[in-house]
């Protein structure tokens, strides 16, 4: 990938200095059955990996971290800290938590920097894994089979490894550089990376079934979704992870103009917001269709959008996009029921400003590729599993984002993280039962 788009600016968090990291380490209780270790996905023994900071022991706190949570070092920059290990924080109570995500980052910024080997690969089985998806997920189970001895091929649609995390989170809250050295961590143990190759298209799911012993189908999620409203094939209409791909990549070369509208209440419309923000327009506003209290953003996120300018309209829908010569010149909008139903008030129609219009009201999913493996999904297009990560197909196992309710809050890096280790172990037991 090129550099970052330099108009977005510095990383919003500083590291910590190191005489805060002593502080901070040295801070910590080391809890008997830690609150903080059970509030974190991946159970990351938080204590044991403060304590080996506290006593300079930093490779061990990174093996810690990574060993628990194959994608620490994202995680360590874009989890919702406060809702988990530091929410659960036995200090939590006094406003002054251990900084856990912090000593975390510093952890693995260690690592990175000095090309520390966290791991090995397992003695091998002699069994074949194929894993479609690099995101954290795919990554996550490419990992632990690797260390249990599997051979185990990734399959990537993009150039690049990583997924969301390389391509879809702005680079001030997340730089490429660290989804991709955790991608490095994977290849080290032998995973072999094939990218640039989609299943189901560019090969056949068939063939990917034919060539392995098990499956784990990590393959995130699809495209923005339509709004289905007159006028949104105009130029200026923006589907939000493509703009936030483009920006993070280098690659954005349009305009935004000077006002720009982002439809959506998560995370992404926060990031394709900010980013706008840092991309020189001078006026951007969030619109979303119930409350504030209802938006899936979380509310550090929504914090870092106010700061940076960005305002928010809640109960309010887009029903018409303005276009002139091609190209969007206004918004129509309409307020809804502010009891959260979403239903819309008669003769609320008005118009607004907008320049750009950029959409981020969830993603589609992947059905046909599942159609492909044979694999059941709910009405809503997600792959239906069991505890252990496996579909209705023998073999074959789904993980990450695929598996996620829509608009739910559980779809974090971190949760992404867990239903690949937990895939992982479940293709495990599969193999050895096929033995």
């Amino acid at each position: 990938m090129t550099e970052p788009w330099p108009a977005l600016g510095a990383p919003i968090a500083k590291p910590l200095s190191h005489l805060e990291v002593r502080v901070e380490a040295n801070r910590c209780l080391y809890c008997y059955d830690a609150p903080c270790m059970r509030a974190c996905p991946t159970g990351i023994d938080v204590p044991r990996f403060i304590g080996r900071i506290a006593s300079g022991d930093l490779l061990g706190s990174a093996r810690t971290i990574m060993d628990a949570n194959p994608v620490g070092a994202s995680c360590a920059r874009v989890c919702p800290t406060s809702e988990l290990c530091e929410g659960a924080c036995v200090f939590n109570p006094d406003q002054s938590p251990i900084r856990i995500g912090d000593l975390q980052r510093y952890a693995t910024d260690w690592a990175i920097q000095s090309d520390a080997v966290l791991f090995s690969p397992g003695t091998p089985t002699g069994k074949r894994v194929a894993v479609v998806g690099a995101g954290p997920a795919g990554l996550a189970a490419a990992r632990d089979l690797a260390r249990l001895g599997h051979t185990v091929t990734i399959f990537e649609r993009d150039p690049a490894p990583g997924g969301l995390d390389t391509y879809g989170i702005v680079p001030y809250r997340l730089p490429a550089e660290i989804a991709l050295w955790e991608a490095e961590q994977v290849r080290a143990l032998g995973v072999t990376f094939r990218t640039g190759v989609t299943v189901g298209e560019t090969l056949a799911a068939a063939e990917v079934l034919g060539a392995h012993d098990a499956v784990v189908l990590a393959v995130g999620m699809g495209a923005v979704p339509r709004l289905g409203i007159p006028g949104e094939d105009a130029e200026g209409v923006w589907d939000a992870l493509a703009f936030i791909r483009a920006a993070k990549s280098g690659t954005f070369s349009g305009s935004l103009g000077d006002a720009v509208a982002v439809i959506g209440g998560g995370n992404t419309a926060i990031d394709a917001a900010t980013a706008s923000r840092r991309l020189g327009a001078s006026s951007v506003t969030m619109y979303y269709r119930r409350g504030e209290e209802r938006m899936t953003a979380y509310d550090f996120e929504i914090a870092f959008a106010r700061l940076e300018g960005v305002e928010f309209r809640t109960c309010t829908l887009p029903s018409r996009i303005l276009v002139e010569n091609g190209r969007v010149a206004g918004l129509e909008i309409v307020a809804t029921d502010p009891a959260g139903t979403a239903s819309v008030l008669p003769a609320s129609e008005r118009l607004v400003r907008a320049d750009s219009v950029i959409v981020a009201i969830g993603q589609s999913r992947h059905r046909a590729l599942l159609d492909a493996f044979g694999v059941s999904y709910g009405p809503t297009g997600i792959a239906l599993v069991d505890d252990a990560m496996q579909t209705n197909r023998p073999g074959i196992f789904a993980a990450g984002d695929c598996t996620f309710t829509p608009g739910g809050i559980d779809a974090m890096v971190v949760e992404a993280a867990q239903r690949g280790k937990v895939a992982a172990r479940g293709v495990d037991a599969f193999l050895h039962e096929a033995a």
